[in-house]
């Protein structure tokens, strides 16, 4: 494993795309950087971090034989394995907002973007994009934001917190491509944020609508019961769960 530590870049996920285009790159290969010009989150959203605060960093993950038809289960391992790293912290109320912020009660303190290299019908490689609020305290225009050090109380060492995220990532990557899905696709959704609980979701066109969430598709679409035991599928940014 290398670690590629940047004062600065756009974004390390990016970075690190170009880093594969003329180096054979070991398998957990890292890049962080003090400071992301262009972070990115989900759909093409923005992620903005105060410099030297936060962990932001890319991990790439190597594949042998992994079917494009379960690249959600790929989402899955690296939520639990972020989900698990923070739960040893001791930090509270954990749970997984689909498909992969990870939030403390209300705040969302994590997000996750995956970017898969496709071949054919096959994942060869993924990066791993991580975004953690870890030690900034203040989060303007974002209320719904916290971070480690305001929900832990004290600050978390940067370097620490990455070797551990990437033991846990190692830990739960071992096996995978011969995994059972079922049996990952249990854990995720038993950490699902609001599972079971009728809670109000967004349309795209502004319209509202009640329902409770009842998991995830092998697909990775939610899936929504409505009234009338109504089970409904949506993709990303196809419905938003109001909080």
């Amino acid at each position: 494993m290398k670690i590629v530590k940047l004062d600065a870049i756009d974004s390390t996920s990016s970075y690190l795309k170009q880093l594969m285009l003329s180096n054979l790159l070991d398998d957990f290969f890292v890049v962080t950087a003090k400071k992301q010009l262009s972070g990115r989150g989900q759909m093409g959203t923005k992620w903005n971090s105060e410099p030297g605060k936060n962990l932001t960093a890319s991990i790439l993950k190597k594949f042998t034989h992994l079917p494009i038809t379960r690249r959600f289960y790929l989402n899955m391992v690296v939520s639990l394995a972020v989900f698990k790293t923070l739960e040893k912290l001791g930090t509270p109320n954990l749970s997984i907002k689909w498909p992969n912020d990870i939030l403390s009660g209300n705040f969302k303190i994590c997000g996750i973007l995956i970017e898969n290299m496709i071949s054919g019908d096959t994942i060869k490689s993924t990066i791993i994009g991580i975004g953690l609020n870890v030690n900034q305290t203040a989060f303007p225009a974002l209320p719904n934001a916290s971070s480690l050090k305001l929900l832990l109380g004290r600050e978390v060492d940067l370097d620490e917190l990455l070797m551990n995220l990437i033991e846990e990532l190692r830990r739960l990557f071992l096996g995978f491509e011969t995994m059972n899905d079922e049996g990952l696709q249990m854990k995720y959704e038993a950490r699902m944020f609001r599972k079971d609980k009728p809670s109000a979701f967004e349309l795209p066109d502004g319209n509202r609508l009640s329902g409770s969430i009842r998991g995830v598709s092998a697909g990775g679409k939610l899936i929504v019961e409505h009234e009338k035991a109504l089970l409904k599928e949506y993709g990303f940014k196809e419905v938003k769960l109001l909080y």
